[in-house]
């Protein structure tokens, strides 16, 4: 049976879109997903699902959150298999060097890697690394230097910053940990 990772975007950031992870959870549940877990409180969660359509899936979790919850929020899926993919073909940089961020950034469809790194356009190498493999965008910026990055930047494009859901390295890694392929 498929294994995915939901990558809910938004909530419980700055007291806004509240959900429980508890109540997340059993929601998951009653809608028919198996061996639902859900990882810290932004928004995570790893459940099974005979349904073998990621579009199905998105469109479902998307559809609960509403349903649930009372408002609409953009949910990233990627299986765990497509996650472990990518982080075998992270970049060297990534994840290296405690004065630096690392974030994995996670595209929501119909929006690919590819297109919105060149919405971002070229980086300035001198403040970021930023490297893609499938749904994952990999982008390490030195702490002194953040501000000065272009996808530091991206929360100014909302139409982009939809499309995108963004976790920490330490996130990605404990998601990949927790569904083994």
């Amino acid at each position: 049976m498929p294994k995915y990772i939901a990558l809910l975007r938004g909530i419980n950031v700055g007291g806004n879109n509240i959900i429980p992870m508890t109540q997340l959870k059993k929601a998951f549940e009653q809608r028919g997903f198996i061996n639902v877990l859900t990882y810290i409180n932004s928004g995570n969660l790893i459940f099974e699902s005979d349904i073998d359509e990621e579009i199905t899936i998105k469109t479902a979790c998307e559809e609960l959150i509403t349903d649930h919850f009372g408002f609409s929020i953009p949910v990233g899926i990627i299986t765990n298999t497509e996650l472990a993919e990518a982080l075998a073909n992270a970049p060297a940089w990534w994840n290296c060097g405690a004065d630096s961020k690392h974030n994995a950034i996670f595209v929501i469809p119909p929006l690919t890697a590819a297109e919105a790194c060149a919405k971002v356009g070229e980086t300035k190498p001198e403040h970021e690394q930023v490297s893609f493999f499938g749904k994952v965008i990999f982008w390490s910026a030195p702490l002194a230097t953040f501000s000065h990055t272009r996808w530091s930047k991206i929360v100014r494009n909302k139409a982009m910053y939809n499309c995108l859901t963004i976790r920490n390295a330490n996130t990605t890694l404990k998601l990949a940990e927790l569904a083994p392929s």
